[in-house]
C-alpha cells in the first residue's frame, strides 16, 4: 500500500492498526487522498487471511474534525461545469457518484467481513463521526475533550455518509432526530448512554481495549444487517411511529420555517430511510445529499460559516510584516459586565488579566461576575474546580492602575461617555506610557476622535465586544483614521488567543455590525407605530430567519442605551439623522413609562419571576392606526426585516468601511444572526442578483421610505451584472 496520510502495521495477534496522522496538518480531515488510502486499508484488511481486524486511531491530539468542507464546495462547481459541458444527465450522474463516494466507502468498511473497531479521542465530528459509526465497536476516551457529534446542520448540510441511516438505528426516532437537528456534540458518557459508542475508557487504554475486542472474536456484522434486527422505535407505520412523525414535522416548522432545506432533508431521509433495507436507505440518503450540496442556501453556508470564518480566523487582514505579538498580560478597565466578560474570556485562555475599576467594590463585584461565570461551567462540567482556582489566580481586581505595569495590551470597557474614556485613557498612559497598544470597546463613538486623548494614536484601536462576551463569537476592530498595523496585528492577535472571530472595520458611527442591527431593530419600533400588531412583529421577523424578534432585541440591548445613542446620534448630527417614529416610540418607553427592557424587568415585553415573559399591553398606545393582520402582506415584511439590513450592508461597503464581503457576511450571522441560511447580508444580495435587489430596494422606498434606497454601488453592480464577491475578492476566493 501506498499511505501517506495513515500509518499501518499488523501485530503479533493478527489485528491490524490504522494511525490516521496527516503529515503537516495539526487536524486530520477527509480529503480525497485520504478516501483513497482508507480504501486500500479496507481492500487489505478483508483481503489478506492473517489479518483477524483493523483498529483505527489518530495520531493527532484529536480524532478528527470532518471531512475537508472546500472538497464539497468544488463538487458543487465542477457540477456546474459539468453541466454546461455534458449535458445535465451526465452532470447528474458525476454528481451523485461524488457526492456519494464517502457513503459507499464505509459500507465498504462495514460489510467488508472483518471486524473494524475505532478508538476516539478529541473530537470526532462529521464525516469522521460517520467512520466511526460504521465501524463494528467504537471505544472512546472518557476526558471532558473527547466530543462526538454530527454537525453537519449548522453549515447547510446534514450527514450524509451514512450518518443519518445509522444513528436512527441506533437510537429512538425522536432522540435520533434531536440528534442530528441540534448537530450538538456528545461528551463520552452521553454518548454512551445513547449507544452512539460501546465502551469509555481512560485514552491511554482505549487502542487496547478496541483491539481486544478483536482478539477475542469481535463480530464483523453492523447490528442492522442481522436477520433479526428491529428499528429501536419500531415501524414508522405503527402506533408508536404515528406519534413520533406528525410531532417531528411540527418541531421543524416550529424551529425552522421551511428556511432549512437540509433540516427537510433530514426528515425525508429518515423517514424514508428507516422503511428499507440499509443499502436501500443508504442510496436514499445519498440522493437527498447530492441535491441538498446543490442548494444555494448549503452553497452560502458553508462559505461563511466555515471557508470564510475559518480565514479570519487564521488572519486574512492581519500585516504580514509584523511578528508574533506574545501576549501574556492585559489590562482591563471598567469591571462592568463587558469588562468583566473580556476578562473571562482572556483569563480563560490562559491571560493574566488586571481589572480595573472606580472603586475596589465595583471591581470585585466583576471578579465575582467571573467567579460566576467559571462556576457555571464547573456545575456543567465543562471545567473542573482546579481550572476555577487557576482561572481566578490570573485576574487581578483593583482601583490602582499602576497595576497595569507590564499588560502587553490595555482595554477600556467603561461607559459610553467620551470624558470618562479620555480619563482612563490618560490614567492608564500614565503608567504604561504610550507604546502599549490601548483600546476601546465603546459601540458607537468613533475611534478616531477618541484616539485624539492617546498620546500616540497610531497604537489606539478599537475593539468592540458583543453581550454577553463569553457567548457571542464576533468581535469587531475597528481601524482609527492613524491606527497603526502593530495595533492591528496585536489586536487581530488578541482576538485569536481568546478564540474569537474578528472583522477588521473602519471607523463610521456604529461601525458595521451596530448601524445594521439599529436598523432592524427601528424597523420593528417604525412597525409598531404604524399599527402592526406587537406579536406579528416578533413571529415574522423569526420567519425571516432572524433568531429573535425586533421587540425582543431591543429589550436585551437596553432600551435606555438606545435612547442615549438616538440623543448623542442627534447631538452630534441634527435632528435630520434620527428617524421621528424611533425617537417616540424610545421616549414613551424610556421617558414616560421608566421601561428599559430586560434589565429591569419592563420593556416592550414585561418579564415575570418564573423566568417567562410576555408582550405588555401599553404597546397598543403606540399604534397610529389598527392594522388587520389577516390584511398584512407576510412576504414584504419578511423582505422588511432583511433588505433594511443588507441594504445597510451594502452602503457600508460602498463607503469603504468594510472592503471584504466575507467580513460583512461572518460579521452579519455571528454578530447580529441575520439569517444564516442567505450566507449574510452580503451573500443574501448577491444570491438574489443586484438587479433584482436594487429593485426590490426602489419598490419598498416608494412605499416606506428613503431607508431602503440603495447606494449607487449597487446601481453601477447591478447595471454591469456584478455581485460583491466577484467585484470585491479575487476570483479564486469568489468561488
Amino acid at each position: 500500500m501506498n499511505l501517506v496520510n495513515f500509518r499501518f502495521e499488523t501485530g503479533a495477534d493478527g489485528v491490524a492498526l490504522a494511525i490516521w496522522d496527516m503529515p503537516e496538518r495539526s487536524m486530520n480531515v477527509i480529503t480525497p487522498e485520504v478516501m483513497d488510502e482508507l480504501e486500500q486499508i479496507v481492500d487489505k484488511v478483508s483481503s489478506d487471511a492473517a489479518i483477524k481486524g483493523c483498529v483505527i486511531a489518530s495520531g493527532k491530539n484529536a480524532f478528527s474534525g470532518g471531512a475537508d468542507l472546500s472538497m464539497l464546495q468544488q463538487g458543487a462547481a465542477q457540477y456546474a461545469r459539468a453541466l454546461k459541458e455534458r449535458g445535465e444527465e451526465a452532470a447528474n450522474k458525476e454528481f451523485f457518484d461524488f457526492s456519494r463516494r464517502l457513503s459507499l466507502l464505509y459500507r465498504k468498511l462495514e460489510t467488508s467481513g472483518k471486524p473494524f473497531a475505532v478508538a476516539i479521542h478529541g473530537v470526532c465530528l462529521g464525516g469522521a463521526f460517520e467512520l466511526a459509526l460504521a465501524c463494528h465497536y467504537r471505544v472512546m476516551a472518557d476526558d471532558d475533550k473527547t466530543k462526538v457529534g454530527l454537525p453537519e446542520i449548522k453549515v447547510g448540510l446534514f450527514p450524509g455518509a451514512g450518518g443519518t441511516q445509522r444513528v436512527a438505528r441506533i437510537m429512538q426516532t425522536g432522540d435520533a432526530l434531536q440528534f442530528l437537528f441540534r448537530g450538538d456534540q456528545a461528551k463520552p458518557k452521553a454518548a454512551l448512554g445513547a449507544k452512539l459508542v460501546h465502551e469509555i475508557a481512560p485514552k491511554a487504554e482505549i487502542v487496547e481495549r478496541a483491539r481486544a475486542w478483536i482478539v477475542n472474536g469481535g463480530k464483523a456484522q453492523a447490528p442492522w444487517d442481522a436477520k433479526d434486527f428491529k428499528n429501536p422505535s419500531g415501524k414508522v407505520f405503527s402506533p408508536t411511529g404515528m406519534m413520533i412523525w406528525p410531532a417531528a414535522n411540527a418541531i421543524y416548522r416550529r424551529e425552522t420555517y421551511d428556511n432549512y432545506p437540509a433540516a427537510k432533508a433530514i426528515l425525508h431521509a429518515v423517514y424514508e430511510g428507516l422503511q428499507l433495507p440499509m443499502d436501500q436507505a443508504l442510496t436514499v440518503e445519498s440522493r437527498w445529499f447530492a441535491h441538498i450540496l446543490r442548494s444555494k442556501e448549503a452553497a452560502a453556508m458553508i462559505r461563511s460559516l466555515f471557508l470564510s470564518k475559518s480565514e479570519l480566523e487564521k488572519g486574512a487582514h492581519r500585516p504580514k510584516d509584523i511578528g508574533p505579538t506574545n501576549l501574556k498580560k492585559v489590562g482591563i478597565i471598567g469591571a462592568g459586565f463587558m469588562g468583566a466578560g473580556v476578562g473571562y474570556v482572556s483569563a480563560l485562555n490562559g491571560l493574566d488579566v488586571v481589572l480595573i475599576d472606580r472603586d475596589q467594590e465595583s471591581a470585585d463585584k466583576g471578579k465575582a461576575t467571573i467567579e460566576k461565570l467559571i462556576s457555571g461551567s464547573v456545575a456543567k462540567g465543562r471545567a473542573t474546580p482546579a481550572e476555577k482556582d487557576a482561572l481566578l489566580a490570573r485576574i487581578t481586581a483593583t482601583v490602582d492602575y499602576a497595576a497595569l505595569a507590564g499588560s502587553d495590551l490595555v482595554l477600556e470597557a467603561v461607559f459610553e461617555d467620551r470624558g470618562v474614556k479620555a480619563e482612563a485613557t490618560k490614567r492608564a498612559q500614565d503608567v504604561v506610557g504610550a507604546d502599549v497598544i490601548f483600546a476601546s470597546n465603546t459601540s458607537t463613538l468613533p475611534i478616531t476622535s477618541l484616539a485624539e486623548t492617546s498620546r500616540k494614536p497610531e497604537n489606539f484601536i478599537g475593539i468592540h465586544f458583543f453581550s454577553p462576551v463569553e457567548k457571542m463569537l464576533l468581535v469587531e476592530v475597528i481601524l482609527g483614521e492613524k491606527t497603526g498595523d502593530r495595533a492591528l496585528a496585536t489586536a487581530l492577535d488578541f482576538v485569536r488567543i481568546i478564540k474569537k472571530t474578528p472583522i477588521v472595520v473602519n471607523d463610521t458611527r456604529g461601525f458595521y455590525a451596530n448601524r445594521c442591527v439599529l436598523n432592524y431593530i427601528r424597523e420593528g419600533q417604525i412597525m409598531l407605530v404604524d399599527g402592526v400588531p406587537p406579536a406579528m412583529i416578533e413571529n415574522v421577523a423569526r420567519m425571516a430567519g432572524m433568531p429573535v424578534g425586533p421587540l425582543s432585541l431591543n429589550d436585551e440591548v437596553a432600551l435606555d442605551l438606545g435612547w442615549k445613542i438616538l440623543q448623542a446620534t442627534k447631538k452630534d448630527l441634527g435632528d435630520g439623522a434620527v428617524d421621528p417614529a424611533q425617537e417616540r416610540v424610545l421616549r414613551f418607553m424610556v421617558e414616560e413609562k421608566g421601561r428599559y427592557g430586560r434589565k429591569n424587568g419592563k420593556g416592550f415585553y414585561d418579564y415575570h419571576a418564573d423566568g417567562k415573559k410576555s408582550l405588555w399591553p401599553g404597546l397598543s398606545e403606540l399604534a397610529e392606526r389598527r392594522l388587520d393582520s389577516d390584511t398584512l402582506d407576510v412576504a414584504e415584511m419578511k423582505e422588511r426585516f432583511l433588505v433594511v439590513q443588507a441594504v445597510e450592508a451594502a452602503r457600508v461597503m460602498a463607503e469603504g468601511v468594510l472592503s471584504d464581503p466575507r467580513e460583512a457576511d461572518v460579521g452579519s450571522i455571528l454578530g447580529f444572526g441575520f439569517a444564516p441560511f442567505t450566507g449574510g447580508t452580503i451573500s443574501y444580495i448577491d444570491g438574489m442578483g443586484a438587479k433584482a435587489f436594487v429593485a426590490l430596494c426602489d419598490r419598498l422606498t416608494e412605499k416606506y421610505g428613503p431607508r431602503f434606497a440603495p447606494p449607487q454601488l449597487l446601481r453601477d453592480m447591478a447595471a454591469k451584472g456584478e455581485t460583491f464577491y466577484g467585484r470585491f475578492l479575487p476570483q479564486k476566493q469568489a468561488a
